[in-house]
C-alpha cells in the first residue's frame, strides 16, 4: 500500500501526517505543554523553551487511538515524540542528549524555527 492509501486507511496515521506537515515543531506529548502529565514530555518541554522554539503540543491521552497511532507512525515505542519540519527527531532522551551537545540547537536554527537567543 502506498502512503497515501494508508493515510486513507487509518484517520490517526492521516491525522498525524497533517498535523507533522502543517506545523514546523510538534510534540506528541502526554498532557499539554502548559501542563504536562509526565516527566519525559516535562522535559522535552523545558528542552524547547530553553531552546526559544514556538512548537504545537499534542496531548496522545486524549485518544487511545492516537496515543498508539503516535508510535506505529514512527515506529518508535515511547512518547514524546518530536518532529522538526516534518522529520522525526526523537523522543524526550534524544532530545536531552542532542540539548546537551548543541545539537538541537543547530538543528533549530538550520531549519529556522528559533525564535531568538535563549
Amino acid at each position: 500500500m502506498t502512503d497515501t492509501a494508508t493515510q486513507a486507511a487509518d484517520p490517526v496515521h492521516a491525522f498525524i501526517a497533517d498535523t507533522v506537515a502543517q506545523n514546523d515543531v510538534v510534540l506528541f506529548m502526554k498532557g499539554t505543554p502548559d501542563q504536562p502529565r509526565c516527566g519525559f514530555s516535562s522535559l522535552a518541554v523545558q528542552i524547547l523553551d530553553h531552546v526559544g522554539t514556538a512548537f504545537v503540543g499534542v496531548d496522545v491521552l486524549q485518544d487511545e487511538a492516537l496515543r498508539e497511532g503516535i508510535k506505529a507512525f514512527t515506529d518508535w515505542p515511547t512518547i514524546p515524540q518530536l518532529y522538526v519540519k516534518g522529520e522525526f527527531v526523537g523522543g524526550s532522551d534524544i532530545v536531552r542528549e542532542m540539548f546537551q551537545s548543541g545539537e538541537l540547537q543547530a538543528l533549530m536554527a538550520e531549519k529556522g524555527v528559533v525564535l531568538g537567543e535563549a
